[in-house]
């Protein structure tokens, strides 16, 4: 996928999302937990942006983390998530976005295991997954 930023008009997000999609990527939305259709799935392959098909998360950094969403402890590319103070709902967060349609794709928090003690909680509304072999560059 491009690096590009893509941008598009409600209007053309709803012709291209489903309404639960549309709910999570453009308005912020999450899905119920231990409801979306990623959170216990344990399948090899590649999690990409539902809005624009940028890979996100490799399946060999996806972890069983309890909360009900699919969880990863690293994404594929730094430059391809993107992250935002959220102090709604009297929390204090920090979301996370896809860098290159800034879709919302869920949040990050510090609770996560080795190397990075980092857990992405990700919609899986906001994730479109293709399986295969693909799995995370090691440095």
């Amino acid at each position: 996928m491009s690096a590009d930023k893509l941008v598009k008009s409600d209007e053309e997000w709803k012709k291209t999302l489903s309404p639960q999609q549309y709910h999570v990527l453009r308005e912020k939305g999450t899905e119920r937990a231990f409801t979306g259709e990623y959170w216990d799935s344990k399948e090899p392959g590649v999690y990409s942006c539902a809005g624009c098909g940028q890979e996100l998360f490799a399946s060999d950094t996806k972890f069983e983390s309890h909360c009900g969403w699919p969880s990863f402890w690293e994404a594929m590319d730094k430059s391809k998530v993107a992250y935002h103070e959220d102090n709604n709902f009297g929390m204090r967060r920090i979301e996370v976005t896809c860098s290159r349609c800034g879709g919302h794709l869920g949040h990050i928090f510090d609770d996560g295991p080795k190397p990075t003690g980092k857990r992405f909680c990700i919609n899986s509304a906001s994730l479109k997954f293709t399986k295969g072999p693909r799995q995370m560059e090691k440095p």
